[in-house]
């Protein structure tokens, strides 16, 4: 099945037994390289199909998102002939990723164990809330990690409540983590023929994508807090007002704040002894914020956006999500792709060779089934002719 695909992982068969997020995220990026990735589904779908408004032509824009090039196959799990073609689509994949809570496939003959003591070239992945241990029994919701995690005593004003995230940014660090797990098994499998269980939980994700912030605590013994749009370390770094509005502005090092002050009018401004270094401006960031916000007023953004980045100092305007995907068009990004008229975001990974391909808009509920149920029957059929002692079921 799917010899007719492209991209560097061509032949590599992914049993996704995932929904919502973090998963089908994953399995997308494989799908854009090449694999061929059959969707297990339950009978009432991908819980994000009905994940709406918005929606396109009746079909939610969340689903949408996160399953390009994918074939769908329905199965009940609790129905014991489907479940037999769950195990021998585990029986012939090479890799099968699954987000069920820790424990509960092992009923359907599915858990690690059983299925790579059948197929033990599986790369096998698991993608948890919080871990297969002490919290095996709390369900994975981006929102709830965020809040466990810390990000949400990071994000937002210094004196106001906690805030989420835009988008759950955990889900999608972890369907990367995933992603990466499983190449990396893959290529310990081509040198070793034997397949592993890849693990993938959202906190440890979490935790590990806080980044400066984790280690502010792990390394430097200080509990990270909000501060709104500004930065712990690095002055400046955030919005400014300007005439009309606000623009990023961003002096990463000396010599780019040494820039923005000559373009702003200030160029005594780096000589000062509290603003010569990084951190003598972090330390006197209550000092300086009014100066450049003094100087920013007399022009627009856009105004200050062109001088500034003919200078070469980072900034950017607070786009819309239009307005950023209508920069990265204008940029030479394409970052639009179309398939059977169902437009996605195009995968984020360009390479020279093997360029991800855009084959198969993604699926309805069960599209796939007729051929895949008759694939499956034919694997059986083709088993038991090799082996006189296989089970008819």
């Amino acid at each position: 099945m799917g010899e007719g695909s492209t991209g560097p992982l061509r032949g590599v068969l992914v049993a996704d037994f995932s929904r919502i997020l973090a998963g089908p995220y994953a399995t997308m990026l494989l799908a854009d390289l090449g694999a061929d990735v059959v969707k297990v589904e339950a009978p009432g779908g991908d819980d994000t199909r009905t994940w709406q408004p918005p929606v396109r032509d009746g079909v939610s824009t969340y689903y949408l998102g996160v399953n390009r090039n994918k074939r769908s196959l329905v199965l009940d799990l609790a129905d014991p002939g489907d479940a037999v073609l769950a195990r021998r689509l585990a029986a012939r994949a090479d890799v099968m990723i699954q987000n069920f809570r820790p424990g509960a496939l092992r009923r359907f003959g599915l858990d690690h164990d059983t299925v790579t003591a059948a197929n033990p070239r599986l790369v096998y992945a698991s993608i948890s809330g919080f871990g297969a241990t002490g919290g095996a029994d709390l369900p994975g919701y981006d929102l709830m990690v965020q809040a466990a995690s810390g990000l949400m005593s990071l994000t937002g004003a210094a004196d106001g409540p906690p805030y989420k995230a835009g988008v759950a940014v955990f889900d999608v660090i972890a369907g990367l983590h995933a992603a990466v797990g499983i190449l990396a098994a893959l290529h310990h499998r081509a040198a070793t023929g034997v397949g592993q269980h890849v693990e993938v939980d959202l906190l440890s994700s979490a935790l590990s994508g806080l980044v400066n912030h984790a280690s502010a605590h792990v390394a430097g013994g200080v509990v990270p807090h909000r501060m709104g749009n500004a930065h712990p370390s690095i002055v400046p770094y955030e919005p400014l007002p300007t005439a009309d509005g606000e623009l990023v502005v961003i002096a990463g090092n000396d010599g780019q704040f040494r820039t923005l002050c000559q373009v702003l009018g200030l160029p005594t401004l780096p000589d000062d002894p509290r603003f010569r270094r990084n951190q003598d401006r972090t330390a006197h960031r209550d000092a300086l914020r009014p100066l450049l916000v003094a100087a920013l007023a007399g022009r627009t953004s856009a105004e200050w956006f062109g001088e500034l980045r003919a200078a070469g100092v980072p900034c950017s305007p607070i786009n819309t999500v239009a307005d950023g995907l209508a920069l990265a068009d204008g940029l030479g990004l394409d970052p639009v792709v179309t398939v059977d008229g169902v437009p996605g975001v195009r995968h984020p990974i360009g390479l020279s060779a093997t360029p991800p391909r855009y084959d198969l808009p993604p699926p309805g509920l069960d599209e796939h089934g007729a051929e895949l149920r008759a694939w499956l029957a034919e694997f059986d059929e083709l088993t038991r002719s090799d082996d006189p002692d296989h089970p008819t079921a």
